[in-house]
């Protein structure tokens, strides 16, 4: 995206990518649909940045959601919102797309150099690129627009070693940590092997303050899924803050704990607990299965059994390892940029995408603000290359 605004205005420009492709982990994200922005009211929009909302804010302005979709529609992937407001494109692929973009800027003069990478400063603070084989290279040039990205799934290119050349320039970097990701849970043998890959359809999660509502996969190491990514963020502050998170599951959200406890009132007569719980309370195997594996023990009384149904407790251990979560937290603090995502003492050197320290849900929050920043450091380089007389008359 900055690429695309800088030689709209006219400069030459050359990407340099550490991959043998570029985009994979755009591509990667498309293996799911492409969710690429989120079609809800932009004031409702922004809250899912959290404390970084009022930073983003102007940025996401300036390149909107509707100005993602027409951007999509203008390369011809027209996009359509799905009953949950989620965006994709029709086609719902991420390489038609990313054809179409690499043609345009093909079109515009943009040069893509593979197999390049970032390397450091020299002792004047200029960057320093160098080849496939680790050798420097020997063009410089007046502008530069760092896109070098978070720390999760460091395979596919961004894998955070940006980090210790910037804190050696003394810009403050926040540590990266595993975002949108499952968490550890000590599981028994018995119900791994039982329920290992099964889901827990359209349950309420909370933590503290925060809810959600969603789907849950038990995995071989814990939980997964989209109602955990929403809400890693306070999972893993409360892990930081207490060494373990207390996540409350209700298992039947749109039952009140009244109604639940009259059908477990009712006599059961031959009927095993487990029968009662999935034909009175409608809870599936899975669920039935969990309630069993957090109390071993489960009350007789049907008061006591309806509100563990709705508040179950379970103790989250650890984020699973940020090479495998979907985004991470941390990076460069907005403090260090201006309004344009200038690194502040560095004229004409710009930063963009997960390298700024942001974090968001999945549901088009993520790539729409790798857009928008990218919009926003392409603009604001191109008008300083303007100042110092670069532009093409």
């Amino acid at each position: 995206m900055a690429a695309q605004e800088l030689a709209r205005a006219g400069l030459a420009v050359t990407v340099f990518d550490r991959m043998a492709s570029p985009a994979r982990k755009f591509l990667l994200a498309g293996r799911g649909g492409l969710n690429l922005t989120h079609s809800e009211p932009l004031d409702v929009f922004m809250t899912r940045y959290g404390a970084a909302a009022g930073d983003l804010a102007p940025i996401i302005a300036a390149f909107t959601p509707d100005m993602l979709r027409a951007w999509s529609d203008e390369l011809g992937e027209p996009t359509f919102a799905g009953s949950s407001g989620r965006v994709f494109p029709k086609s719902f692929k991420a390489s038609p797309l990313l054809r179409a973009f690499l043609r345009r800027l093909d079109g515009m003069g943009v040069r893509l150099r593979a197999r390049h990478s970032f390397a450091g400063f020299d002792e004047n603070g200029r960057p320093i690129l160098t080849d496939q084989t680790g050798s420097p290279i020997p063009e410089t040039f007046d502008v530069y627009v760092f896109a070098l990205g978070g720390a999760s799934w460091p395979k596919l290119g961004s894998d955070a070693r940006w980090c210790a050349a910037f804190s050696a320039r003394g810009w403050d970097v926040r540590p990266f940590m595993p975002a949108n990701c499952g968490f550890d849970v000590d599981w028994s043998e018995h119900f791994i092997s039982r329920f290992a890959g099964e889901p827990l359809k359209s349950v309420r999660l909370s933590c503290g303050e925060h809810e959600t509502r969603g789907e849950v996969m038990i995995a071989k190491s814990g939980v997964e899924g989209g109602g955990i990514y929403a809400l890693s963020a306070p999972l893993r502050e409360a892990i930081v803050r207490d060494g373990m998170a207390h996540l409350q599951i209700d298992l039947r959200p749109d039952v009140s704990a009244d109604e639940l406890s009259q059908r477990l009132s009712r006599p059961r007569g031959s009927q095993s607990l487990s029968n009662v719980l999935r034909k009175a309370a409608g809870l599936s195997p899975v669920a039935v299965g969990l309630l069993r594996e957090v109390q071993r023990d489960l009350p007789d009384d049907a008061q006591e059994l309806a509100a563990l149904i709705k508040s179950l407790p379970l103790a989250l251990l650890r984020p699973r390892p940020i090479e495998r979560a979907i985004s991470s937290a941390g990076g460069l603090a907005f403090h260090e940029v201006d309004d344009g995502l200038m690194l502040r003492q560095a004229p004409g050197l710009f930063v963009c995408g997960e390298m700024l320290d942001w974090e968001a849900p999945t549901g088009g929050y993520l790539l729409q603000a790798c857009f928008a920043t990218g919009f926003v450091a392409g603009r604001a380089a191109a008008h300083y290359a303007a100042g110092l007389g670069l532009l093409r008359q």
